[in-house]
């Protein structure tokens, strides 16, 4: 009997992906561990196995296909014996608002043929009783029409002030109407905040070119705003000294084994330092490295840091787990290893999920000081900055040293100013007297 093969999900928080690529095609004979397909997340590219054995009988979802989603139907896998031609034709399924969605959206930005050239975009919609237009899906206005309620009077939360399903279904009675040349709003979401326009209502036609959002970038954009939102988050920054920690640096980086080629074995950045001393501050203070739930705090027995790896196509988080029982060398060896494999879009779901802490450094881009957003279910997260000389006071007088600025946002609901402040300093005396973290 032919079965499906369904869209898997390859991490707990998959709901989504794109069918990058076919390693198989129609015909061909697959067992179990046979690879199928790539598939992309929103972090990373993934091999998709077959479960069972027998022939494609036919490929449902072509590749290249994005926004499939999980459990949905993308091939048909046929018993021995079953010929193709008894697979009834099947096309991948697009939820009707998704296709509603997409088509606004195509209407809206696209100029009608018989427009001058530089005619702003335009939408067919019903018009008001005024005169003026309103913009809302087909279900919108049946369920406005079985509820009795005046559509024009709605204010829309959907692409562009489009009135959508969730606008109809929450209309009070008396629902005020948009005010007059108030722009299209691009969504809203936050109760209680205006939603903000849609820019392309702000530039003219021409003047841009539009980029369309793959799936890490949607990724991104909604899990931070849903963190800068959702996560109370307050900011603690100190400077550090790297006089001590350079010259240590300096001194296990010129130890270091070479090959034949005189290619030393391994060469420490100060970033390896800060890894450590902050997985050595987190086993210090685990009130710090915690997470938090409705029901609890979760206080977490290891140090699991993760660091911050920009990618070309956007940002990710690998995690270094159990960072307190690991040397310099090994710390370094492996941020290596998974930014590598991040910027080729191969990490596994167990290599950046999970965490308690999180490094944000952009010191090798020359900044100075910056926050960063918390990285949820994390707590807290440190932002670096770039070592450079200053000029410090130390027993009454003025010195030159090298000084880094940090910046910790923490979770408020978890770690109080003071426990946070704590640990920074912690962190600080670490960094600056890296012998302290073997005590």
């Amino acid at each position: 009997m032919a079965t499906n093969i369904l869209m898997p999900a390859l991490s707990p928080t998959m709901e989504e992906g794109k069918l990058a690529k076919w390693l198989v095609k129609e015909g061909d004979t697959v067992k179990s561990g046979t690879i199928l397909a790539e598939i992309e997340t929103d972090k990373a590219t993934m091999e998709f196995e077959a479960v069972d054995e027998g022939k494609i009988g036919k490929i449902l979802v072509a590749e290249g296909t994005e926004g499939v989603k999980v459990n949905s139907p993308i091939a048909v896998l046929l018993d021995e014996g079953e010929k193709a031609d008894a697979v009834p034709a099947a096309k991948h399924d697009i939820p009707a608002a998704m296709k509603d969605i997409g088509a606004a959206v195509k209407a809206e930005v696209a100029p009608k043929a018989d427009a001058p050239k530089a005619a702003a975009p335009a939408v067919a919609a019903a018009p008001k009783t005024d005169g003026t237009r309103v913009f809302a899906s087909p279900l919108a206005r049946r369920i406005a029409a079985d509820k009795g309620i005046d559509i024009s009077a709605l204010a829309g939360t959907g692409p562009r002030g489009r009135i959508v399903k969730s606008d109809v279904e929450n209309a009070k009675p008396g629902a005020a109407k948009p005010v007059a040349g108030a722009p299209a709003a691009a969504g809203g979401g936050i109760p209680g905040v205006a939603p903000l326009p849609d820019a392309r209502l702000l530039y003219p036609a021409g003047s841009y070119e539009e980029t369309p959002h793959d799936s890490m970038r949607k990724a991104i954009a909604k899990r931070l705003t849903s963190a800068k939102t959702l996560i109370p988050h307050y900011y603690l920054t100190v400077d550090c000294n790297l006089t001590a920690l350079m010259a240590v640096r300096e001194k296990m980086n010129a130890a270091a084994p070479k090959d034949k080629d005189k290619k030393p074995a391994y060469k420490l950045s100060v970033n390896d330092f800060i890894m450590k001393a902050s997985a050595m501050a987190l086993m210090k203070h685990p009130d710090v490295n915690a997470s938090w739930t409705d029901t609890a705090i979760l206080r977490h027995k290891d140090a699991d840091v993760g660091v911050a790896v920009a990618l070309d196509f956007g940002l990710i988080t690998p995690i270094i787990f159990k960072a307190q029982t690991k040397g310099l060398v090994e710390i370094s060896n492996e941020v290596k290893l998974l930014a590598g494999l991040a910027k080729e879009k191969k990490l596994k779901p167990n290599q950046y999920e999970g965490g308690g802490f999180s490094v944000s450094n952009l010191g090798m881009y020359g900044i100075k000081s910056f926050t960063s957003i918390i990285n949820p279910p994390q707590s807290c997260i440190i932002a670096v900055g770039a070592g450079e000389d200053r000029a410090i006071v130390v027993n009454g007088k003025i010195e030159i040293a090298n000084v880094m600025t940090v910046t910790m946002s923490a979770d408020h609901r978890v770690v109080d100013g003071g426990t946070g402040a704590k640990f920074l300093a912690t962190l600080k005396q670490f960094i600056e007297e890296p012998a302290s973290m073997l005590l």
